[in-house]
């Protein structure tokens, strides 16, 4: 494994460590690490609502500003990718197996068991399913990654900096601090956090992919089985991370947005085709509306509301930074050639469209099943809901295959992602990491998901990704004010 950095081996040792907790003792680890969140999320939640809001001003600002005209790579170089592929990447490595994942529970246990605001079952419950589901899977989720794969796209492809989280800071805290201990520690911070945050969405995925086999074809839903899910795909991701980016990441997700687009057509054909659109139409509207409310909505007075507030929404602000190292540096690397202006509209808007209208088709049509009384889904497990609701509608069984699939090439585009990404951050920010690198991060991934799956430490697992956000959002703002100080010298220098 050629020019692995000390950085490597200091996050395989930390791996290496939280799985030995979560196997030794899985309780005892959930139980610290959920104390830690529940002090995180009452101290500072007012921080991470202000937070993500100045991170959005600050990326639509830089569409509209003189910044917008730099290109992420030489003067006038050309995108490395086409634009469609470069869409299908984003939402394929960003979000795709999240999202497959939560577009029938979320909107389901919003309605039907855990409401924001409104009695369950409501109308009001059902009309704010939607619209709060938007505000956690939209634009303000999509900034955040967008902050940090601009920085690093900038100072890796039109400054020639290592493609390192800590060499984006180098112009605010000096060249010595970062190529030092303390920058050592920054990326450590990002590969830890990528680490255990994938190999959480692993879990998910391969329970997901488990449940289905189990409702269509009444497979045992074991561990074993799921392991089974686990080895399959991991071989899988190996062999596309083997192929290098250019051809099986990009592949899996061409085509993958190209089956999920006939999945989603045919359930809005089949399902209650007027319904989805009004409720589509409605949640628009509302999360536009209510936006800056939702967003600085902390409750203080409410202790009900407040606890809502802290599972939910500061669950998902700090596990999307937690993933911002992962997602962003992904991000960074496809999005060569691109200007400023041109990144942060297709980053910021275009998955966020593509999340709404998933969580319209599949949301909607499981709404309108528990609303009809056609099946209690908020009674199934989270795995098992889309499944479930499916059932209820013609061609259900062929979707329901198609869904596993979906969830497979999703599976596998993510874990393949954060391959190269670990490659990246641990071979001091190699463009196109060694091989052994990447199998040897897949590996590591696999396995620290089915250690903790096996041992029931995957709720401590989650509560570690959102722990790491705490100091990485302190990184996040040393990062967008690195980037103002450079691009402000380099417009200056122009003028």
């Amino acid at each position: 494994m050629n020019k692995v950095t000390a950085v490597f081996w200091y996050a395989a040792a930390g791996c290496l460590l939280l799985v030995i907790w979560g196997s030794i003792a899985p309780t005892n680890l959930e139980t610290v690490t959920t104390q830690v969140t529940q002090f995180i999320s009452n101290t500072f939640g007012w921080y991470y609502l202000i937070l993500v809001m100045l991170i959005i001003i600050f990326c639509v600002y830089l569409i509209f500003s003189k910044y917008g005209k730099i290109t992420l790579g030489k003067p006038n170089e050309k995108p490395e990718f086409s634009l469609a592929s470069w869409f299908a990447m984003l939402f394929s490595a960003g979000m795709g197996i999240g999202v497959v994942f939560w577009s029938t529970a979320e909107p389901v246990t919003y309605a039907f068991k855990n409401p924001p605001l409104a009695e369950k079952g409501s109308e009001q419950a059902l009309n704010e399913a939607l619209q709060y589901t938007f505000l956690h899977w939209g634009v303000s989720a999509w900034a955040i990654y967008a902050l940090v794969g601009l920085v690093l796209a900038y100072f890796k492809f039109h400054k020639d900096y290592p493609g390192l989280v800590s060499a984006t800071l180098i112009p605010l805290l000096g060249e010595d601090l970062m190529k030092g201990y303390m920058g050592k520690m920054i990326d450590v911070l990002a590969v830890l956090a990528t680490v255990v945050g994938v190999a959480a969405a692993l879990g998910f995925g391969s329970a997901q992919i488990t449940s289905g086999f189990h409702f269509l074809f009444d497979t045992p839903q074991t561990f074993m089985m799921q392991l089974l899910v686990l080895t399959v795909t991991t071989v899988l991701f190996i062999m596309s991370a083997w192929s290098g980016i250019g051809r099986g990441i990009k592949y899996l997700s061409n085509i993958n947005m190209g089956l999920g687009t006939i999945l989603f057509i045919m359930l809005f054909v089949i399902g209650p085709t007027l319904y989805i659109l009004d409720m589509f139409t409605q949640a628009v509207g509302g999360y536009i509306s209510d936006f800056v409310n939702m967003s600085f909505h902390l409750a203080p007075n409410n202790e009900g509301e407040r606890e809502w507030i802290n599972s939910w929404t500061l669950f998902y602000w700090a596990f999307w930074i937690s993933w911002s190292p992962f997602v962003g540096t992904f991000i960074a690397r496809i999005s060569r050639g691109r200007t400023v202006k041109e990144f942060m509209m297709g980053v910021l808007f275009v998955p966020a469209i593509v999340c709404f209208i998933i969580f319209s088709i599949f949301g909607v049509s499981a709404l309108n099943v528990e609303a009809n009384g056609l099946a209690k889904l908020s009674e199934l497990k989270i795995e098992t809901m889309t499944f479930g609701m499916l059932e209820q509608y013609p061609l259900g069984s062929i979707m329901s295959v198609m869904t596993i699939v979906v969830v497979a090439i999703f599976f596998i585009t993510s874990a393949d992602s954060a391959t190269f990404v670990l490659g990246m951050l641990t071979t001091n920010g190699l463009v196109n990491p060694h091989n052994s690198v990447k199998i040897s991060w897949g590996l590591i991934q696999a396995a620290v998901a089915a250690i903790v799956v096996y041992f029931g430490g995957t709720q401590g697992l989650q509560n570690t990704v959102i722990i790491s956000a705490l100091p990485f959002s302190i990184i996040m703002i040393m990062m967008g004010l690195s980037f103002m100080k450079s691009a402000r010298q380099e417009i200056k220098k122009k003028e």
